[in-house]
């Protein structure tokens, strides 16, 4: 497999104007190469000021990308306090932002790609293939189609539009609706826009991760000030201990807070915890609330809530990328050669190795996926090593061959993933959110969790039995109380497979 020589490749298409994609736009510009970089949304990093209020485990100095750090320099800006952790919302106005105004003339918002196709030959045509540029269809958030034509792609789009299900066997479950009024999709900012939804209401937070953790740290606070509230959470394991973590003993000071807080909520009875839950069912009721059909074990239950928070992990949006040839593992969906370094059932973000242009290679020459689209379903991605990918990528568009295979990436060992608005510290520089399968760490830039845990996990669902009903307040840990008041002990089934067996 061969890569574009520097004179073939003058245009590079970049797929979002997220801190991936603008990174490697930043490092195209350095290389002489032309980025054309398009974006849905109406401003860069639209999709983080979706979770602004969320506050990042990854202090400023992995934040920033170096060729982004020199062109910002250029201009007189003057990067934040390396050792604080930025919000969302901080990582947009103070860096993102400024750096959609020096790369201004390259990308165009409002513009959502659609498809990527080879120049005048579609998938099956091999003759006469290599060499020729790609062709990316666009959508304008007026509606107009365009063609834009470029030599080669990094697709950086990011996985947020393509949540993991709520149902179980990694498929949605009968009465599942994304626009369900129930829905209250992952990270919600509960103690601003949406406090209103979630004051003196029913919630129920299904995910076991750092997102999940942290939806729940914000809503057993607003259930502090708000009479009424309830908080429930529900994971596909029967142990919740990854979640926790080490506690005051554990290495990462920032990962044993959140875990400690929620460890105390859930025994203290303010997190009402169902364990080895299976999602079947939803059914919407007319006043907007929902009742939850599954079943814990081989015993069926009805959980009934106003809005369930979906912390359970993202997917690539593989669609658009039909006409290209793409190698990807079938299990993570990722590319082949990265698979098993960012498996989550071997791998926390801490443990993946730097890599680039290499092992990112598709068989259409000059097509990448980078960035946290770049790892697939797995939940392991960070903000620095998706900076080395783009720097690799663009080095190698340019044909500068050694500089693409040169490692210049220099993490902490234990990685530094996303965390926590709930965080009091915001200088903790040696934090990571978690390890292995089901306590793996959301990505800073959304926040995936690994589908361990949940629904989407695809773990073995035993018989059910008639269900009992589950009202909001008396659930807890490994215990369900009836209607009737009925103690019903949980049996522990373990999973007939998949990670969380």
């Amino acid at each position: 497999m061969s890569n574009p020589e520097g004179p073939q490749t003058r245009t590079v298409a970049v797929i979002g104007a997220g801190p991936v994609g603008l990174a490697a736009a930043a490092h195209l510009v350095e290389r002489g190469l032309t980025p054309i970089v398009l974006e849905a949304g109406d401003g860069p990093g639209a999709v983080i000021g979706r979770w602004g209020h969320i506050r990042l485990f990854s202090p400023w100095r992995f934040d920033i990308d170096p060729a982004a750090r020199r062109l910002l320099e250029a201009t007189g800006w003057t990067a934040p306090d390396p050792d604080r952790l930025p919000t969302g919302a901080e990582l947009v106005a103070d860096y993102l932002a400024p750096l959609g105004k020096v790369l201004d003339e390259h990308v165009r918002y409002g513009t959502r790609v659609v498809g990527v196709a080879r120049l005048g030959v579609d998938k099956t045509n091999t003759v006469d293939r290599d060499g020729r540029p790609y062709l990316l269809r666009t959508v304008s958030d007026t509606g107009e189609t365009e063609d834009v034509i470029a030599d080669a792609v990094i697709d950086a789009s990011g996985v947020w539009s393509h949540r993991n299900p709520l149902g179980a066997h990694g498929l949605p479950a009968a009465g599942e609706d994304a626009a369900a009024p129930w829905q209250a999709g992952p990270l919600p900012d509960v103690h601003g826009a949406d406090r209103d939804r979630f004051a003196g209401k029913r919630t129920l937070v299904v995910g076991a991760g750092h997102s999940a953790a942290n939806t729940l740290l914000l809503l057993a606070e607003l259930a502090e000030a708000e009479p009424g509230t309830t908080v429930m959470w529900a994971i596909r394991g029967t142990d919740p201990g990854k979640v926790y973590g080490g506690g005051s003993a554990d290495a990462l000071p920032a990962r044993g807070t959140i875990g400690t807080r929620l460890r105390h909520l859930v025994e203290s009875g303010a997190v009402e915890l169902v364990t080895g839950f299976t999602i079947r069912s939803f059914t919407t009721r007319p006043d907007g609330s929902v009742a939850i059909h599954g079943s814990t074990g081989s015993l069926a239950v009805e959980i009934e809530v106003d809005q369930v928070a979906a912390a359970t992990g993202f997917r690539p949006d593989l669609e658009m990328l039909r006409e290209v040839r793409l190698d990807l593992d079938s299990v993570v969906e990722a590319p082949s050669r990265i698979a098993s370094l960012i498996d989550p059932n071997f791998h926390s973000c801490g443990t993946v190795p730097a890599h680039g242009e290499a092992h990112l290679a598709h068989p259409d020459e000059g097509f990448y996926i980078a960035g946290v689209k770049s790892y697939g379903r797995a939940p392991t991605f960070l903000l620095a090593t998706g900076y080395e990918q783009v720097r690799s990528i663009a080095a190698a568009l340019a044909g500068d061959r050694e500089a693409a295979e040169r490692v210049e990436l220099d993490l902490p060992e234990t990685g530094v993933c996303s965390s926590s608005r709930a965080l009091d510290d915001t200088s903790i520089t040696d934090a990571s959110a978690g390890s292995g399968c089901c306590g793996s760490s959301a990505d800073a830039a959304g926040e995936a969790e690994s589908g361990c845990g949940t629904a989407a996990s695809g773990c073995g669902t035993p018989a059910v039995e008639e269900p009992v009903a589950v009202p909001a307040r008396g659930l807890a840990t490994g215990v369900l109380h009836g209607r009737a008041g009925q103690r019903v002990e949980l049996p522990q089934v373990k999973a007939s497979g998949g990670c969380c067996g």
